[in-house]
Parts: C-alpha cells; structure tokens; sequence
C-alpha cells in the first residue's frame, strides 16, 4: 500500500512513524512534513488547504490511501476532492467536518443525537454574549464558533475577559451556515470534574474506539497560564471508569456517526471526543475531526495493531471489530517542548540540538513539530510547539522519567515544557465527581 499523509507537526510525524511501521506499507509519501519524517517517507512540498493540488499529488504517485492530519483541509473540502479523484481518504468531507468547523453546528447535532453536553447559547452579538455570561454565571466559558488551532476557548472569572474574548471572535469575517454566516461565540455553563480525550476511528456506519488519553492545555504548571494547542499528555487513564470507553461509544460517538448518516453526511476518518467527567456524568466539551494534538503521541505509542491497515479499513466501510486492537499494557508520556514567547509572539530560528541524544534512552521518542533546517542544514525552531519527547514505561512513573530524561538531553535556547505532566495521575491525585 503506498499512503500519502498531509501535514507537518508532531502529531503527523507520530501518524508517520505508525504507518511507516505497518508491513503493509511499501511507501509514504508526507506533504509538506518536517525534518524529523524524512526518513520515514518522501518529502513533497503541496498547498494543503487546495484540494485540487492534494487531488494531483495522490494521483501523480498513484497512492492507495490519502490521510489528512490537520483539521483545516479537512473543513476546506480537501477530503471532498481527494474522493472524487476515485482515491480513499481517511478524513471526513466538507459537511462531516463541520462538526469541527462550526461549535455552534456540533450543539445541533448534539442535541438532535440526544449526546450529554454543557448548557450552552450561540451568540452573535456582544449584547447576547453579556446576557449569556450573567445567565451562566463564572466561571466563564467563551468559545471562537469557527477554527482557533485550540487557542479559540477561554475559561476565566473575569467577566471583561470573557467579554474581550467573545469581541475578538466576533470581529472575524464569516460564520458558518448555523449561524446564518455571521461570526459567532458559544458561550457555556462551566462542567466540572476531569477531562478526558477519546479518538474513535469512524467508516460512516460503525465506530471502533482508541484508547483513552488526557492532555493538558495551559501553558504552565498546575494549569497556570493561557490555553495553548496543548503542552502534553498521557495515556492509558487507570483512574477512569472501567467502562467510559463503552460509555461514550454508546452514548456519544455512536449516536452521532449515526445522527450524520442519516442526515447524509456519512462521517468517515477520525471522531476525537473531548469529554468531562462531571459529578453529574459524562459531557461532551467538543468534537474535533481529526486526531489530536499531543494525545495521538502517546496513544499511538501504545498501539500495537498495525496503522495503515486500520485507517484503510475505515476509509473504505470496512472497519474491524474494536476487540481486535492490540494494545501495550505500559503507559506513555508526551511532553511539548515549546519556543520561547509561546503560546503568544514567538522566537524562531534557534538551534536545536540533543534530539539524537534524547532517543538513544531506552523507551524514548522524539516527535518534530515546528522544526526546520537554516541554509547551513542546522536544525532550528520555526514554529511555537517544536517538540513533544514521548517516553514509554511500564507505569506512568517510568514513562514520565524517560520523557523528562529526554528532554534534559535536547538544548532550544529558551525553550519551555511543563514539569507536571501526568503528574497526579501518577501520584493518584485524579477523582472523578
């Protein structure tokens, strides 16, 4: 099987090393990619977001299957192009995405589907953002409607700040067919309890579930600071109830692969479920459409089952029973390493050394994100998150030690990563309400 992946950070380097590994993968062709994958794969330059320029690169190298990594194409149509070229994506089309693309539409499917979630009202002027606000009380929860690269959400008890931050988004130019084209602000009770990452592989019909992961997405310890796209996380989650992951199948994935289908807007590629576990049960905080980033780091770590035969599976209706996945029964552990300024203006262009260093302990990793090489051919920064180091242990105590002894190996100058990452997983400091 000969596979094109489209993408560029650490999460499609991790899809990478997966599909690289899989025996029924004769090549891999990565578009743009990064210096971590080029041994992995051909490197090809492509406009991601062209579904025509996606389309010909796919049919020039005459590939079996075309997996899309980030969420923007997908929610441009690339998905739509791809299939009608005659070749097999592993990414839902323009109408599925939109359940990413617009929060305001994934509330209506939520509710059509009959899925548990937060008490919310989809806004579009600051007057209705205020009246939400005092309705729902601090703390506030104000959510960009359209894409945001995860940095679209603020949590505060600061009334301005959530006013200030429903502005912003509302300057923005166009809004989706849900909200009548207008930009828009999803403004939400606040849910309690821990929060939890599901991905679960879709083929239009049927979902097959991945393991369970928690990321973490402030940029300072002990969740201090701004939202970021996410600076790490863990898996498996041993403190979560035995059936969650049949929990939100059930009640959550299921449903509204099924609620899609029947809309005819079949939902074929990867459903990640943001969740919280709330003392008055399982909520649904978002949906994405594509795999997570830093959760796919360490979910894929632990995945024993060949990739590329599973995406493929789902890309074509054919997808397996959730009993044949194979799993590693240790624990995984990412950590981003960030640029400096992260996740506000950030410094590009540092050299980054160490990472050969880093991967020659035993169970470690190192996953490219915002990496480049200068015209000297030195590695250096070109983006916020540069790295996520990925230890693999027998328990999460072994496998944060390897990610964090990792990460003393590699040098960015200035660089930033949180020190707590599963840390009270691994002390047994997580309840669920």
């Amino acid at each position: 099987m000969k596979i094109l992946l489209i993408g560029s950070g650490a999460r499609e380097h991790a899809l990478a090393r997966a599909l690289a590994a899989d025996p029924a993968t004769d090549a891999l062709v990565i578009a743009p990619g990064n210096p971590g994958m080029a041994d992995l794969g051909e490197l090809l330059d492509v406009d991601a977001l062209s579904g025509e320029d996606v389309a010909d690169l796919a049919v020039a190298h005459e590939v079996d299957l075309v997996v899309v990594g980030p969420e923007a194409p997908l929610v441009a149509g690339v998905g739509d192009t791809v299939r009608a070229a005659g070749i097999p994506v592993f990414g839902p089309d323009a109408a599925a995405a939109r359940l990413e693309g617009s929060k305001a539409y994934a509330k209506e499917i939520m509710a059509l589907a009959e899925v548990p979630t937060a008490m919310a009202r989809v806004c579009t002027t600051i007057e209705q953002v205020a009246d939400a606000l005092d309705a729902f009380g601090a703390p506030h929860v104000v959510k960009d409607d359209g894409l945001a690269a995860g940095k679209g959400v603020v949590v505060t008890s600061d009334r301005e700040e959530a006013l200030a931050h429903a502005a912003q988004c509302l300057a923005g130019t166009s809004g989706d067919a849900s909200t009548g084209g207008q930009p828009a602000v999803v403004i939400e009770e606040f849910l309690d309890g821990p929060e939890v990452s599901l991905f679960c592989l879709a083929d239009g019909e049927r979902v097959v579930p991945l393991a369970p992961a928690q990321d973490f997405k402030r940029i300072g310890d002990d969740d201090a600071g701004p939202n970021t796209g996410g600076m790490g996380a863990y898996s498996p989650l041993d403190w979560a109830p035995e059936d969650l992951t049949q929990q939100v199948v059930e009640r959550v994935a299921q449903p509204v692969v099924t609620e899609l289908a029947r809309r005819g807007t079949p939902f074929v590629g990867l459903l990640y479920c943001g969740l919280a576990l709330t003392s008055r049960g399982l909520r649904v905080i978002e949906f994405n459409v594509r795999f997570g980033d830093p959760e796919t780091q360490v979910v894929l770590a632990r995945l024993r089952t060949p990739l590329a035969g599973l995406l493929l599976a789902a890309a074509t209706g054919n997808l397996p029973d959730p009993d044949a996945l194979r799993w590693d029964s240790g624990s995984a552990v990412g950590v981003v390493v960030a640029s400096h300024g992260y996740p506000g203006k950030v410094r590009t262009g540092d050299a980054i050394t160490g990472t050969a260093d880093a991967e020659r302990i035993d169970g470690v990793h190192v996953l490219h994100a915002g990496t480049s090489r200068d015209d000297e051919g030195t590695l250096v920064s070109s983006g916020g998150r540069v790295l996520t180091v990925v230890g693999l242990g027998d328990d999460l105590d072994a496998a944060r030690g390897a990610a964090y002894a990792g990460i003393e190996r590699i040098s960015l100058a200035d660089a930033q990563w949180r020190t707590d990452i599963a840390r009270a997983a691994a002390e047994g400091r997580i309840t669920v309400p």
